[in-house]
């Protein structure tokens, strides 16, 4: 959407408003817009996982018992 409003701004629209370029700002608008979207994507493909750790400890702490569960999600 960044990119669109940009790409409007920098080859649409000839705005005559004093102290501003419009030609930069859209620009910077679609710069904006596709560093957005490379997150987005990186953000998207990266695989998610979460551990789950349980520690049982016996009477007067001789015996110990460590449970370690992982899991992993893929996106797709």
């Amino acid at each position: 959407m960044l990119f669109v409003i940009g790409a409007i701004l920098a080859f649409g629209l000839e705005l005559d408003i004093p102290a501003v370029n419009d030609d930069f700002i859209g620009y910077l608008l679609m710069g904006a817009g596709v560093v957005v979207f490379i997150v987005g994507i990186v953000l998207l493909t990266r695989r998610r996982s979460a551990v789950e750790r349980t520690r049982t400890v016996g009477d007067a702490g001789t015996s110990q018992q460590v449970t370690e569960r992982r899991t992993d999600v893929d996106p797709l």
